[in-house]
């Protein structure tokens, strides 16, 4: 029982801590971030090739001032992590019922 109720205790105050920001959640997904030069105006783009090439650096940028690159891992790591609580937390209070049987007499 007592064994049940320490699983469930950790679980908890571990949770706790991870979304209260005291500590980091596991890093199961981790991203490699690169670097991208920042626009020149040297040349101006006059095939359609370079045009497109031009386009996509201009949409990075702007995609990564909406949204932060590590915004995904974080949110997949904190479900993940979510996920494993629970599972911590139903087994301690499996290993909990399975103690109490085990204290309280038969009939």
């Amino acid at each position: 029982m007592i064994a049940g109720l320490i699983v469930i205790c950790w679980a908890l105050l571990s949770s706790y801590n991870i979304f209260t920001g005291r500590t980091a959640a596991p890093e199961v997904f981790k991203i490699d971030t690169k670097e991208v030069p920042p626009i020149t105006q040297e040349k101006i783009p006059i095939t359609p090739e370079e045009i497109q090439k031009e386009m996509e650096k201009i949409m990075e940028e702007q995609l990564k001032e909406i949204l932060p690159v590590s915004f995904l891992p974080e949110i997949l790591n904190l479900a993940v992590w979510s996920m494993l609580a629970f599972i911590l937390i139903f087994g301690g209070s499996q290993i909990s019922s399975l103690g109490i049987k085990l204290i309280r007499p038969s009939r």
